[in-house]
């Protein structure tokens, strides 16, 4: 049975060894996931009410079919992963501390250091910012030309990433506005957004990815009938 210090440290443990497993762009086994986590004289079922309390604040979404159970990291569990390496409380014990955890936070500073974009100098005058679009039918518009334009000149084979489209439009959309029109776009049968797996997968095009109020991601759009 864990104490409530190792509970904090284990929280932290299992998201940093899931993100570890590419679990916030794949499901991850939960036996592959306990390999890493459950150390010795400790117990899977251990670390149960972890998991439980992880998927109850949506730091984790579980699936589970027949005996298999598989677990993905959401973007809240990303928030929660950064202010558990920060805490001081995070902290290695004893002598021998392995080489899982210390690896596991390599590829993390190294996954920071490369996903960290270089500051331009700021221009003596900014140009002025686009009106933005304040309608729906506006943003259809401009998404599905957006959409055309990169299907063509990438060769997409009409399955453009939402983080590109974003992107295109900027400051035109609010994130807010996008996010919901896009979903009411699916809603309507004019586009289909879809998971998939995305090469290079980098933390900021995440970010400029979708998240469905469900938890689940998204990364591309298809246009239906074009």
């Amino acid at each position: 049975m864990l104490n409530p210090a190792q509970v904090e440290n284990a929280k932290t443990r299992l998201l940093l060894f899931l993100w570890d497993l590419d679990g916030l762009t794949t499901e991850v086994k939960r036996g592959e996931l306990n390999k890493k986590l459950v150390r010795t004289r400790e117990k899977s079922k251990d670390y149960q009410p972890i998991f439980e309390e992880l998927q109850e604040i949506e730091a984790i979404a579980m699936t589970k079919k027949g005996r298999s159970e598989k677990v993905s990291l959401t973007e809240k569990g990303l928030q929660v992963l950064k202010g558990g390496l920060k805490s001081p409380s995070f902290i290695f014990k004893g002598n021998q501390v392995g080489t899982k955890v210390p690896n596991a936070l390599l590829k993390w500073i190294r996954n920071i250091d490369e996903s960290t974009p270089t500051i331009a100098p700021t221009p003596a005058i900014e140009p002025p910012l686009s009106p933005r679009l304040e309608s729906y039918e506006g943003f259809q518009e401009m998404l599905l030309e957006v959409y055309h334009r990169l299907n063509k000149d990438y060769n997409l084979g009409h399955l453009v990433p939402i983080y590109q489209l974003r992107r295109e439009i900027g400051e035109k959309v609010t994130r807010s506005h996008f996010n919901n029109w896009l979903v009411e776009m699916q809603a309507e049968d004019i586009v289909q957004l879809m998971a998939g797996e995305m090469p290079d997968m980098t933390p900021d095009k995440r970010e400029d990815s979708l998240t469905l109020p469900s938890g689940a991601f998204r990364y591309y759009v298809k246009h239906l009938n074009p």
